[in-house]
């Protein structure tokens, strides 16, 4: 049974129209309806249908096909292939993008959710934007690390939504980045390629450095100067 044209709240005639919209779908199911998108009486898949083997985008593209056109909001968690891959996902990506649907980006810690270990990331659409820009946010290195499972603390949660609200770049965590730059970047949505998370390396003060060697080798001779008068003292 082909899971997106016996999906829930579908009627006869259209669908169902939401406000806000989010789930946390099974990462690249496979076996998820391809074979029938192509023909959808509903027209959900026109910016392409996804690969038969990664659902991902056959979730992504029918919750924003139920969100109300001009001011819906959906949220769905991802595994971050939807951030990058090629092909028909990249194609959709792309008009998702020049549609300006795309809100937000919000990449999440490792080992998050029961069942996979991977980093997930967040994907915020918004039928309503004011701008064409797209916040990148990288909250994958704030969490309490658990024995079996890793957990956002209120903290973290806080923070994430804080800065969602702001819509502005915070060093070395969020980055607003315009539609141009995702444009020169071929809609690769990749985190690390807006959200600078390089952590310079302290200057290193090579005239006390090398103050601390030469005092160094002064009292290393002094030590072997000691122990030589006492060998001579010993007849050795």
């Amino acid at each position: 049974m082909p899971l997106f044209t016996h999906a829930a709240h579908v009627s006869k005639f259209a669908l169902a129209k939401f406000d806000v919209v989010v789930a946390n779908p099974p990462f690249s199911l496979d076996k998820w309806g391809a074979e029938t998108a192509s023909v959808d009486k509903f027209n959900r898949f026109y910016r392409g249908v996804p690969p038969k083997s990664k659902g991902d985008y056959a979730f992504i593209t029918h919750m924003i096909e139920t969100s109300v056109e001009g001011s819906g909001k959906v949220g769905v968690i991802v595994p971050h292939g939807v951030l990058f891959r090629g092909g028909a996902e990249g194609q959709i990506r792309k008009q998702l993008i020049e549609s300006n649907l795309l809100e937000a980006v919000i990449g999440l810690p490792a080992n998050l959710f029961f069942g996979t270990p991977i980093p997930a990331a967040i994907l915020i659409f918004n039928r309503g934007k004011s701008t064409t820009e797209v916040l990148f946010v990288n909250a994958s290195r704030e969490y309490d690390q658990g024995k079996n499972q890793n957990k956002l603390r209120s903290q973290d949660l806080v923070k994430i939504v804080q800065t969602y609200q702001d819509f502005q770049t915070v060093e070395k965590y969020a980055y607003r980045a315009t539609l141009e730059e995702m444009q020169q970047n071929e809609f690769n949505l990749n985190i690390p390629r807006y959200v600078d998370t390089f952590d310079n390396e302290e200057e290193i003060d090579v005239q006390a450095l090398q103050s601390d060697i030469e005092n160094l080798e002064i009292q290393l001779q002094e030590v072997r100067n000691e122990i030589k008068a006492q060998l001579a003292g010993l007849g050795l």
